[in-house]
């Protein structure tokens, strides 16, 4: 399968790219032509620090953020991005004048959760929430809905990939799109084409990695 893998480059800045293998893979919600794999954008310390550059300059100058919130184990990112935030000289409403990174635990039936050793970091603060990838958007309204439960304000959502451009009305700035995937497409597991072609299925993936079939 990793034969097929192509790469995309981000033309802002080339250590920033995406490893792409198009076939046919089953996430929990949906059925891809693709599998985007940022193992290494989001576990390398000079990928991770160049995607948060790019990221950051979205919201430097415009946008309060108190706490990154972080899904599909894009800590070391949110980590770099915070620090690109604070460099900028982002406004922060923290008193202590710093961003929290912070990711949420997701209980048996999947909802989104901070203990109560965490909530502080959410309660009453400006979030920023940060994936790797963005699909159908499953995930992340399960992170708004965590995040206003908790009482939270969503400022903004950022993504390395984001097939979608907005989310409960909140853009969602990302560095690559689906205008960079020609040919990517996500189906409802009950009208997939490939699936009625009886295309195999590779991989089942989700935002950490994926398990062959």
């Amino acid at each position: 399968m990793e034969q097929r893998m192509f790469k995309v480059y981000s033309p802002a800045d080339q250590k920033v790219a995406l490893k792409v293998i198009p076939g046919h893979f089953v996430t929990s919600h949906s059925h891809i032509t693709h599998y985007v794999d940022m193992t290494t954008l989001r576990a390398r310390q000079n990928e991770a620090e160049a995607a948060a550059a790019l990221l950051a300059g979205k919201y430097a100058t415009s946008t309060i953020v108190d706490t990154i919130i972080c899904l599909n184990g894009c800590e070391v990112i949110g980590a770099y991005l915070a620090q690109e935030l604070t460099r900028s000289g982002i406004m922060c409403m923290n008193a202590h004048g710093t961003i929290y990174v912070t990711s949420p635990e997701q209980d048996i039936n999947g909802q989104m959760i901070f203990r109560d050793n965490t909530k502080m970091m959410v309660e009453g603060r400006n979030v920023l929430i940060l994936s790797t990838s963005i699909t159908t958007g499953v995930t992340l309204d399960k992170a708004i809905d965590s995040v206003q439960y908790y009482g939270g304000r969503v400022q903004g959502i950022a993504a390395i990939f984001s097939f979608i451009s907005k989310a409960r009305g909140v853009e969602v700035n990302s560095i690559f799109g689906a205008k960079d995937l020609k040919g990517y497409a996500s189906y409802d597991a009950k009208a997939c084409p490939m699936c009625r072609a009886k295309q195999k299925i590779d991989a089942i993936v989700n935002g950490f990695g994926y398990s062959k079939m």
